[in-house]
């Protein structure tokens, strides 16, 4: 009867095998099949997990009697994708397989058939690129933790200094210009894996900023919440921080500091250059620009992210039309250069085509590409090259520099009202 089983049932508690301040064993499931970690057997499982005093994530062996942690040594910064196959007798892992990552080389699959060797005796059995660049032009990048909102709390960064061996600054006293870069998400995070993207603008003189700013996954619950309700508000803060703080210290030029971002990150640009007088320069690629119009026409996956990063609409409009950058065009004053898909279904092109033309009527520096057959996201190996020059002419052009670099026969950048 329903009252015999209902009475049968036990009620479970909860327990945190593992409590350990700014670490994180999960992370975002944006995709099927993610996951962090293993059964071994009854004892033990194979975790990963992120620490806030780490730039690398860490591998261990968790002991589920007494939530002790057993590290394994691996010669990567990052991995995901973890596979493991135990041993029958002792139950621990015995063969390791996994993708792992480091900022000088590009991501490979790797195994281990000996554990207890490693970061020893690993096989790599395919490399995700072939195009290793020689380590004297990549910058590594640094860790830092700055302070943000006036002091209230800190953020974090991957902070990348120029460098190229080939060249050098006009002067010994020449800053670089800056350019900050904001991860989409938005409660994703960044990583110091290498990346190309990124030693692109550090081989030609720029230094780079990779931001996790509060609400990204990796430093601990009370950090991964501070976007709740907040989209717009903290990122805004700790990207315009970042910049502050680095121009503060010396390391950049407080009159070259750009940002900019794609999708959620080219959100936080465009927020950060109408609500903050920090920035010279932006680039937005496909960004979001109305919150209302992403409310009402986002994929079903995503369909009520919004009321957790902003709040529930429509009961929240007025909150979602105070922080959208295209309902306060107003408050941008700096040169804006737009990307954008033609065929973009989660940010439409009259978007971009409204700041655009707002931009003109104010006189502001500005420059607007359209890609046929590109949606949320350039896909096309030409149009991706294209974007990524066409905005270092952009910032040669609104920050009076020669851009180096670019390829025979580059068409530069329309950029209106430059005088």
């Amino acid at each position: 009867s329903s009252s015999s089983s209902s009475s049968s049932l036990e009620v479970a508690e909860t327990k945190s095998l593992c409590p350990m301040e700014g670490c994180e064993f999960g992370g975002p499931p944006w995709s099927l099949g993610m996951s962090s970690y293993k059964v071994l057997s009854n004892e033990s499982l194979l975790c990963s997990f992120s620490d806030v005093k780490k730039p690398t994530r860490t591998l261990a062996v968790l002991n589920l009697s007494d939530g002790s942690l057993d590290e394994i040594s691996i010669p990567y910064g990052s991995f995901g994708s973890v596979e493991v196959q135990v041993d029958a007798a002792t139950g621990k892992p015995a063969r390791l397989a996994l993708v792992g990552g480091s900022t000088l080389k590009p991501s490979e699959i790797a195994v281990c058939d000996d554990v207890e060797k490693s970061p020893q005796g690993w096989t790599v059995l395919k490399v995700s690129s072939p195009n290793a660049l020689d380590e004297a032009y990549l910058s590594e990048p640094q860790v830092i933790k700055y302070p943000t909102s006036n002091g209230k709390r800190h953020a974090y960064m991957y902070y990348y200094p120029p460098k190229n061996p080939d060249f050098e600054g006009a002067t010994a006293e020449e800053r670089p210009p800056l350019l900050v870069k904001t991860h989409g998400g938005p409660t994703a995070a960044t990583s110091a894996n290498y990346n190309l993207g990124i030693q692109y603008w550090t081989s030609r003189g720029f230094a780079v900023a990779d931001v996790n700013y509060g609400g990204s996954t990796g430093y601990g619950r009370e950090y991964r919440e501070l976007l709740k309700g907040a989209w717009g508000i903290v990122d805004v803060e700790d990207a315009a921080g970042a910049a502050t703080y680095l121009a503060e210290k010396g390391l950049v030029d407080p009159k070259r500091l750009a940002i900019d971002g794609g999708s959620a990150g080219g959100y936080t640009t465009l927020a950060s250059l109408a609500f903050t007088d920090v920035f010279t320069a932006g680039c937005s690629f496909y960004g979001v620009a109305s919150l209302e119009a992403l409310a009402g026409d986002t994929h079903k996956f995503e369909s009520r992210y919004l009321d957790y990063l902003v709040g529930p609409y429509p009961a929240m409009q007025s909150v979602y039309k105070e922080r959208a950058p295209i309902e306060n065009l107003d408050k941008l004053s700096v040169p804006l250069c737009l990307f954008q898909g033609l065929e973009d279904k989660i940010v439409p092109p009259n978007q971009a085509q409204m700041m655009f033309d707002i931009c003109c009527e104010k006189k502001i520096p500005c420059a607007l590409e359209m890609f046929e057959g590109e949606q949320h996201g350039f896909r096309k190996e030409e149009n991706i090259r294209r974007v990524l020059d066409g905005e270092l002419d952009f910032y040669s052009q609104v920050f009076g520099f020669e851009a180096a670099g670019l390829p025979e026969g580059f068409k530069k950048v329309e950029v209106r009202h430059l005088k």
